[in-house]
């Protein structure tokens, strides 16, 4: 449902005009519009008010529209996000921007309507036998849950990183498998590992399963990946979780500004630490660029920076954000 925001302006008539109209009618018109328009009074109170009749209000406030006392415009939100889309997609080469308008620039709000566009823009370009890819946490989950069914075969569903922790944070992995998997009738393939791994060898072993290779497999050949940006943040969910090391957060501090599926990448889109990103289990960031639909899901103040790395990196195609992370994103040179 589109915004409409009304604005009023109530002007003081030309002296021609007053010349040609009753002075006390004039200034009752121009009463009526102030308490109607501005102190949001009804007819019946500003019939009171001024010690006239119902009808009497009716007429002086059309009387005030008509003689341009009020002027009335109508700012409708769809038409600048519009602009910001489009300028974002000249920008960063995207295929598609959807920019949300929202009413607070506040996480809660941010991750409730970028997860119903996101939901809505997946429900026009899944298709039979797509392979879609996610991801987990809160913003992902925010988008799960407005999934809406849709009449597709063949569709599989795949997590592209290890959600398992040590932690008894809530990653929402399994609620967003399950799902994305009632809303594309699947049985979605979880993906039954930690993100992050002690050392490269243990990765190793764990990739040489032959079921733990067939998932993988599967996340890089999804058509249809979707994600969010991690922040740079100790009480953001991956670092929450336990992963790291003090040694791999000191190589992160002041190089990275996000993550994509666990892997860092600093402002011009390149992982910032190799050691890491080795020991990371999932999609490749490279592999992300190769998918028919990459889809960015992100916004506010703390994904700026990540959200400029990850299209700066071209790790993303489509993006949904919005309109005041998107004015940010346009004016970050």
């Amino acid at each position: 449902m589109k915004l409409l925001i009304f604005f009023v302006t109530i002007k003081k008539i030309l002296k021609d005009k007053v010349i040609a109209v009753d002075r006390e009618k004039l200034t009752k018109v121009i009463e009526a519009a102030k308490l109607y328009y501005l102190l949001d009074y009804n007819q019946n109170e500003i019939a009171k008010e001024l010690g006239v009749s119902r009808p009497t209000v009716s007429r002086l406030l059309q009387q005030a529209k008509s003689d341009g006392i009020v002027q009335i415009s109508i700012l409708d939100p769809t038409e600048d996000v519009e602009n910001l889309a489009t300028e974002l997609e000249q920008k960063f080469n995207l295929k598609k921007v959807i920019v949300a308008s929202i009413p607070q620039y506040e996480d809660h709000f941010i991750k409730n309507y970028l997860g119903e566009k996101a939901a809505l823009y997946l429900d026009e370009i899944v298709k039979d036998d797509d392979i879609i890819g996610v991801t987990w946490g809160t913003t992902l989950y925010h988008v799960a849950v407005e999934l809406k069914q849709k009449l597709v075969k063949g569709v599989k569903v795949v997590q592209l990183k290890g959600g398992v922790s040590h932690s008894e944070t809530n990653t929402y992995a399994s609620e967003i498998l399950y799902l994305f998997g009632k809303a594309f009738h699947t049985t979605p393939h979880n993906l039954p590992l930690p993100a992050i791994v002690d050392h490269v060898v243990v990765k190793q072993a764990m990739e040489a399963d032959r079921h733990i290779r067939k998932i993988l497999e599967l996340g890089s050949q999804a058509n249809i990946a979707l994600f969010t940006i991690g922040p740079i943040k100790t009480d953001s969910l991956l670092f929450q979780l336990g992963y790291f090391t003090d040694s791999d957060i000191e190589s992160l501090s002041g190089k990275a500004v996000g993550d994509i599926c666990s892997r860092f990448f600093n402002e011009s889109g390149e992982v910032c630490n190799e050691s890491l990103n080795e020991r990371t289990l999932g999609v490749n960031l490279n592999d992300l660029k190769k998918k028919d639909y990459s889809i960015l899901v992100a916004g506010g103040p703390n994904k700026i920076e990540g959200i400029y790395g990850a299209l700066k990196g071209g790790y993303a195609n489509v993006l949904v954000t919005d309109q005041y992370t998107a004015q940010f994103l346009l004016d970050k040179h």
